[in-house]
């Protein structure tokens, strides 16, 4: 091809357009060749043809895209192939697998990270997103302001530029929340303990999970044996193992508008009647929501559940962004997809990585295929 870039281009857009239209071609062919053989008439072969003619595109891409790779990873999965290689894939069986599972302690490590994720950072986001939901279910002035407002995370999303903002909003020493946690506690003694007991808890928390990750609790004996922090400490979002987890919870509940919108949606949806019922018969507004609201949001809690989940057993970017200048702290962080990451495009084991793939596509469907079981169990669909 010529060295000019621009009809290289030209070359490469032309050539995918003649692609596009010759498989759509031969696809329609085939399905019409096919109709023809099983006896269809005319009229029905050619609208089978004009059918995967236009959907062709989509099938073909698919295939490419999705199918072929899929196929290649799960084979690479099996043997031992690193991009250095000079030489075809060598087959290893399951040694990927019986290796990651039994003996691989950072794999374990980020398991151990991802729990945490799920088990402390997830339940926080949907309450904050439920949260949200209810105070912007009330008709006020701004209402849509506030809407827009607490959606806005969620246009911008996990992109660099706005994590690096926070990775300096988060700053030990300069970092604005730090600067905020210190005027306030300074005005207010009283705060200041509250905030102080919330480091010590923090810590003891974050260290025995650190303790589990490690296979040894010296650290959750050194912060005990600490005790009680000083009364110019503040959080060390950034700079310490102890604390480089909460960072991650802080961005998943700042993100939290999708699920917001989901539960707005679902406490708009619940009949009017119901709520006009119980504030005759004296219901305080708490008791509405917990005794009618909460148990017929039940479908909108499955699937933000379900989807929380999927997405934060992947979670990746904010890891990435936060500490890829800060390997230290890398290991306390650490997620499933981020070790994979670690392993396939640092590292360049892509057999491996493949593995871990498969096994993380496994967790994930095995955790959502429980979750689907146990809906019938706390689920409600009556009143709809």
């Amino acid at each position: 091809m010529p060295d000019n870039p621009y009809i290289n281009l030209l070359v490469t857009a032309g050539l995918t357009i003649l692609f596009i239209i010759g498989s759509s071609y031969g696809l329609g062919t085939l399905a019409r060749a096919i109709v023809r053989a099983r006896g269809g008439t005319p009229k029905h072969q050619q609208n089978t043809f004009a059918g995967y003619f236009f959907a062709a595109p989509w099938i073909i891409g698919f295939l490419i895209f999705v199918v072929v790779p899929l196929g290649l990873s799960l084979y690479w999965s099996f043997t031992d192939y690193r991009v250095t290689f000079t030489h075809a894939p060598n087959w290893v069986g399951l040694e990927n697998y019986i290796h990651l599972i039994t003996k691989d302690s950072g794999f374990r490590a980020s398991i151990v990270n991802t729990l945490y994720y799920t088990i402390i950072g997830l339940p926080l986001q949907m309450g904050i997103a439920l949260l949200l939901a209810v105070l912007l279910n009330q008709k006020m002035k701004g209402e849509r302001v506030f809407r827009m407002a607490f959606y806005l995370p969620v246009v911008l999303g996990f992109n660099a530029a706005v994590l690096l903002v926070w990775r300096l909003m988060l700053n030990t020493g300069t970092g604005i929340i730090n600067q905020i946690i210190r005027s306030i506690t300074t005005s207010v003694p009283a705060i200041g303990y509250v905030v102080r007991a919330g480091i010590y808890v923090h810590e003891v928390i974050n260290a025995f999970f650190l303790g589990i990750t490690n296979g040894n609790f010296n650290l959750l004996n050194k912060v005990i044996e600490t005790g009680f922090p000083a009364a110019n400490r503040v959080p060390l979002w950034v700079q310490s193992p102890l604390w480089s987890k909460m960072p991650i919870v802080l961005l998943m509940i700042w993100g939290c508008g999708t699920m917001m919108l989901i539960f707005l949606a679902g406490l708009n949806n619940i009949p009017r009647e119901l709520q006009e019922a119980a504030e005759v018969d004296g219901a305080s507004g708490w008791q509405r929501f917990w005794r009618i609201s909460f148990p017929l949001l039940s479908p909108y809690i499955f699937y933000n559940l379900i989807v929380g989940l999927i997405s934060t057993l992947q979670i990746f970017e904010p890891i990435y962004v936060l500490y890829r200048d800060n390997q230290p702290l890398v290991p306390s962080a650490i997620s499933m997809v981020y070790y994979l990451w670690q392993k396939t495009f640092s590292h360049f084991e892509i057999g491996y990585g493949s593995a871990i793939s498969w096994v993380i596509m496994i967790i994930i469907l095995i955790i959502t295929l429980i979750q689907f079981r146990l809906q019938n169990r706390w689920v409600t669909y009556d009143i709809y």
